[in-house]
């Protein structure tokens, strides 16, 4: 298993130890699941492809949504193989090594419903329904609130319930080789920018254009980092510039979070020193 933050390098490693050991590398990235964006995601390339197996990349239609459990299910034919695991999910790894419960989907309505309610509301709300969730989540983390609202609203019993029924993981950390990038800020920050613009010169406008007349429709699409400020370009609600500059704003902000989630939950995974 391979995890670090996005541009942190963690791709082409896999890639090239998959081409080592003739081995399958299988996708742990929440983003680079939808159809639709190859360049803007940096999923593997037909070139890359073609130099080793990939698998649960962008296999997902672009109206919809995927959860951790749909990726555990989709995972599941490919533990078989000895895969490498790479990605820059924490969920998604936390999951196969330490156990998922089964919650069931929440209905499109209440997602609806939840969008609509102002943020302090909605932690309010889920303070009253799941205090003991309430207590350890990221207050400032709208999805992660906003997915502990949904589960007590549909079910009618707390996250924090279902999570104390969590069975055993499917891959013990013990049965793996576990690794992390372990990356310096401003080195990163270096990769984030040079990355963007890489990505516009090589079709991600294309792809915003390509997926503008179903932007509307998207699901987890829209979370595509940098997607939300290309497809305003398109729209004509932001300059090119302030889209660039929004965009990579965005791409340093999501690293950072996936920094801090790493720190914090991979300490017994082995850290690769970068640069």
């Amino acid at each position: 298993m391979i995890a670090g933050p996005t541009a942190s390098g963690k791709s082409d490693l896999a890639l090239r130890i998959a081409e080592a050991q003739d081995r399958v590398i299988v996708n742990a990235d929440a983003l680079q699941v939808y159809e639709g964006w190859r360049v803007l995601t940096a999923r593997p390339s037909a070139q890359d492809e073609a130099r080793a197996h990939h698998a649960l990349y962008g296999h997902v239609p672009f109206e919809t949504t995927y959860s951790v459990g749909a990726w555990m299910r989709a995972l599941e034919p490919h533990l078989e193989t000895a895969p490498i695991i790479v990605g820059g999910t924490g969920l998604y790894f936390r999951a196969l090594t330490g156990g998922l419960v089964d919650i069931p989907e929440t209905p499109a309505a209440i997602r609806v419903e939840a969008d609509a309610i102002p943020f302090r509301d909605l932690f309010q709300q889920l303070e009253d329904a799941d205090p003991v969730l309430a207590a350890r989540i990221d207050r400032q983390n709208r999805a992660r609130v906003q997915r502990g609202w949904e589960v007590w609203r549909a079910t009618g019993r707390p996250l924090s319930d279902w999570q104390a029924d969590t069975p055993p993981p499917r891959l013990r950390l013990c049965d793996t080789q576990a690794f992390v990038m372990n990356t310096d800020t401003y080195w990163l920050i270096h990769r984030i920018e040079r990355r963007f613009y890489i990505m516009l010169d090589h079709g991600a406008f294309e792809e915003a254009r390509e997926n503008a007349p179903r932007w509307s429709r998207a699901g987890g699409a829209a979370k595509a980092i940098g997607a939300p400020e290309l497809i305003a370009y398109l729209n004509g609600t932001l300059t090119l510039n302030a889209a660039r500059d929004a965009a990579v704003i965005a791409s340093r902000q999501y690293a950072k979070r996936q920094r801090t989630w790493f720190r914090s939950n991979m300490g017994a995974w082995y850290p690769i020193s970068l640069p």
